[in-house]
């Protein structure tokens, strides 16, 4: 197991692996144009809908843990005295 992560980690196979990883998520989108689509809602019909809804509620999903994070989870300095 510790050889595949230290193979992954080099500089010039990382790279080759991202730019692989770019450019499927190029073609998925790019794939969005040429599908035909049987949305129930009609606006799950525009291209790339599923990709920015997804983007959007991740970063929502962020906001909302910080936002929690800061007012419930976290103490002040002074708690434990």
């Amino acid at each position: 197991m510790n050889k595949i992560v230290e193979y992954f980690e080099k500089p010039n196979v990382s790279k080759a692996v991202r730019y692989i990883f770019y450019a499927s998520l190029v073609l998925l989108l790019i794939s969005e144009f040429f599908i035909e689509k049987h949305p129930y809602f009609s606006w799950a019909a525009f291209p790339a809908f599923n990709a920015v809804y997804g983007f959007i509620s991740c970063v929502v999903i962020i906001a909302v843990a910080k936002v929690l994070g800061k007012l419930w989870l976290q103490k002040g300095e002074d708690y434990y005295d």
